[in-house]
């Protein structure tokens, strides 16, 4: 289970985009970078392969590594540390992602 996943919002500790917020749009398959909404944009030249695909240079979102973003807590609106608890559920023990310091849950149960 990762403390970032898609969907959450984080916020940039390092790089050319430091204090940058955005939505992570998918995660690296190692689970080790992420790709972020608007953040560390690139140009890339690109061919085109089809007939409706755009060619020449185009701007997209290269990824970053995951110890340099930050969760974004949903109450506070400020960068967080995540940590894991294991609840207790109707269905059985679940884990669920928690604020290290408000003890706030980020997962509904």
């Amino acid at each position: 289970m990762s403390k970032i996943r898609k969907g959450d919002t984080v916020q940039v500790l390092a790089g050319k985009d430091l204090g940058k917020s955005g939505k992570v749009l998918r995660l690296a398959k190692d689970g080790e970078r992420v790709v972020v909404e608007k953040i560390n944009m690139i140009k890339r030249h690109q061919k085109a392969r089809r007939q409706n695909e755009p060619s020449g240079i185009i701007e997209k979102e290269a990824a970053l590594h995951i110890s340099n973003v930050a969760l974004v807590s949903p109450t506070t609106g400020k960068p967080v540390r995540v940590g894991f608890k294991i609840i207790e559920t109707a269905t059985g023990p679940k884990k669920v992602r928690v604020v290290h310091k408000t003890g706030e849950q980020l997962d509904p149960a």
